[in-house]
């Protein structure tokens, strides 16, 4: 039997989705349950679009005012089945420049802060609508996880930080990624998007020959 310390289980993510905020809270507490930890990996979503998934830029301006809003609503609908808030779209506007935020996961992720940190930058922009280009939005959402603001924005600033993020976002597109959340359960068995959580857990539950969760 396959332990639960032995199953792979990544996420990578960038915050400026709000599909993602929803897959960020919801996968932390089945991980939980099945005793799986998760491999966060922070990614800039929009250089995924730009190298393998250009067309969701044509989609997005021709989308039907009927599906658009079908879509707030949907979010709504889960937001309220996740226990959070969604604020959509935000008073920032959408989409945004996340690229700090993506960064400074990074450093708080060195720093054993991603969890907090990432929550904090996920209800900056998706309950408080402010703009995460904006030095000002990096350090609230640092104070909120118990960071250090000037440290956090002298530190994404510098050349290796920028790489690593890249390195990740290059690793998503190389693995067959298009977009954010995209979970791989060992290395190859990939999943996109908060709905497809109950795959995930399936796809887990197999590799540890547990029954499935009752329904």
């Amino acid at each position: 039997m396959t332990h639960a310390a032995d199953v792979k289980l990544e996420c990578f993510f960038d915050c400026s989705s709000p599909w993602t905020y929803l897959g960020f809270h919801n996968l932390q507490p089945l991980a939980a349950r099945l005793g799986v930890p998760v491999t966060w990996k922070p990614i800039l979503v929009g250089g995924v679009f730009n190298k393998v998934n250009q067309s969701l830029y044509a989609r997005r301006e021709t989308l039907e005012p009927c599906k658009q809003a079908y879509m707030k609503k949907d979010l709504k609908d889960w937001a309220h089945a996740s226990g959070l808030t969604i604020n959509f779209p935000p008073k920032a506007g959408h989409p945004v420049n996340a690229v700090k935020c993506m960064r400074a996961c990074i450093v708080a992720q060195d720093e054993g802060r991603l969890i907090p940190f990432a929550t904090a930058v996920f209800e900056t922009l998706w309950v408080d609508g402010l703009d995460l280009a904006q030095d000002e939005a990096v350090a609230g959402a640092c104070r909120r996880a118990g960071l250090d603001p000037d440290d956090m924005l002298a530190r994404i600033a510098a050349p290796e930080l920028k790489q690593r993020l890249w390195d990740n976002t290059e690793e998503l597109i190389a693995r067959g990624g298009f977009g954010s959340p995209t979970i791989f359960v060992d290395d190859t068995d990939m999943y996109f998007g908060n709905d497809r959580l109950g795959l995930v857990e399936i796809a887990v539950r197999n590799r540890l020959g547990a029954p499935r969760a009752p329904t």
